[in-house]
């Protein structure tokens, strides 16, 4: 049985790639965009688009699956699922996994997964470094044959210069391919609880000072000006670090960088509860830095939102604040934080919002069935959103965990269709599978 025909009604569509913000409909068959226009009439199952938005489908390109080896915390299956709740086709699964993904095979062990659950196209991240040990380099040449384009340790930095010079320069033996970093200098940060500051004195946490992530990106981005390698700045979190990607990138360097919706809003006097839900690496910093974060997701330093989904179980994000394992949930609640956030108060368009979340990861991850733009002959992978619905954040999540920073949250913005190849994945916000 093939894909349903279906005519989304009176959307207001927002394409960021085409440019395109006007009330529109628009006609799916057989997996693809068929037709985009006023009045059309078709026999295809209408969707009453009246009041909501319809735009390219979301793509994370920071994501934990957790599978293999920590399937406690999330699977494919699960996280892919708070995916298309959270009105994402496509997502990219960090390689920090047991096994590693540093080789082909462990590639096609979550693609597989991911085909099995058939709820978004799933774009593995393969390791830098064997094991993510930060010596020896992985098995860059047969992942890329694989289909591999991104290429990160993420949650653990390429611990010397020369590292990953060597990675750059072996990337660009292939097309498009991205050696994305994260940035942390381990000999300031062990030991961290939160952003190194007057709070952190108060709370009496130990403190990680910005300059552990502003030494290395000023390192890593010599290295890409050194190499002619495309360079990729995981989680931004300080103003000192925007500035850098800022001038690299007027320099004309091949550098892109991303930062999560929790950088966006909370600060460091946030974790005045210890609320470990809050408890997040590179940590949130203070006003200044957030503040320069959101001016850099407006300017287009900062090219995309990604979610850093990083599920836990219950009992480990429950423990003491000092012995919890940093990182939030974010896929089910990454677009309505924007549209709260960053739209609502007027500091970026809708537009531009719905470029960071979709179409820039899109092109970085050489994701191009994905981001748009929603065209005739186009893949049907898009999202439908109500704008102004408010509603609060709480359990039950599609994630398997429930460790988000925005718990008890009011947000403005809901998913009510995603569509993956022409296939409702969530329909009048509820899984269709």
């Amino acid at each position: 049985m093939g894909s349903p025909e279906l005519l989304f009604r009176g959307a207001r569509v927002v394409d960021p790639r085409a440019g395109r913000d006007e009330v529109a409909d628009v006609h799916v068959r057989d997996g693809l965009v068929v037709e985009v226009g006023g009045g059309l009439g078709t026999p295809a199952e209408i969707v009453d688009c009246d009041g909501l938005v319809l735009a390219p489908g979301l793509v994370d390109m920071h994501t934990h699956l957790r599978e293999p080896g920590f399937e406690h915390k999330e699977t494919v299956e699960t996280g892919t699922r708070a995916a298309a709740a959270g009105g994402y086709t496509a997502v990219a699964p960090m390689a920090n996994t047991d096994p590693v993904a540093d080789d082909a095979s462990v590639i096609a062990e979550v693609r597989a997964a991911a085909a099995r659950a058939g709820l978004a196209d799933v774009f593995p991240v393969g390791a830098i470094t064997k094991g993510l040990e930060g010596e020896a380099l992985a098995e860059l040449g047969e992942m890329v044959a694989a289909g591999v384009r991104v290429f990160s340790d993420d949650g653990r930095c390429v611990p010397t210069a020369r590292t990953l010079r060597n990675a750059l320069t072996y990337a660009l033996a292939f097309d498009d391919v991205v050696i994305a970093e994260h940035c942390e200098d381990a000999s300031l940060s062990s030991g961290q609880q939160m952003h190194e500051g007057i709070s952190s004195s108060s709370l009496g946490l130990a403190g990680q000072p910005a300059a552990a992530e502003d030494t290395i990106v000023f390192r890593d981005i010599e290295m890409a000006r050194l190499t002619g390698g495309r360079l990729h700045i995981c989680h931004l979190s300080s103003a000192r670090a925007v500035e850098l990607v800022r001038r690299a990138k007027a320099d004309g360097l091949r550098v892109s960088a991303e930062v999560t919706p929790h950088h966006l809003v909370f600060v460091d006097e946030d974790l005045r509860t210890y609320d470990t839900n809050r408890k997040v690496n590179p940590p949130v910093r203070t006003e200044a830095d957030r503040d320069a974060l959101r001016e850099a997701v407006a300017d287009g330093t900062i090219d995309a939102i990604a979610t850093d989904h990083a599920p836990h179980a219950v009992e480990e994000k429950d423990a003491e604040f000092d012995r919890s394992p940093p990182g939030t949930i974010g896929l089910e609640t990454a677009l309505a934080v924007a549209l709260t956030e960053l739209v609502a108060p007027g500091l970026v368009t809708l537009s531009r919002a719905l470029d960071t979340l979709s179409s820039a990861p899109a092109r970085i991850l050489g994701a191009h069935d994905h981001g748009g733009p929603i065209a005739a002959g186009r893949p049907a992978n898009l999202v439908v959103f109500d704008p102004e619905e408010r509603w609060v954040v709480e359990p039950p999540f599609a994630s398997k965990s429930r460790n988000s920073a925005f718990m008890g949250r009011e947000l403005r913005g809901r998913v009510r269709f995603t569509v993956l190849h022409g296939e409702l994945t969530v329909a009048e916000g509820k899984a269709t599978r």
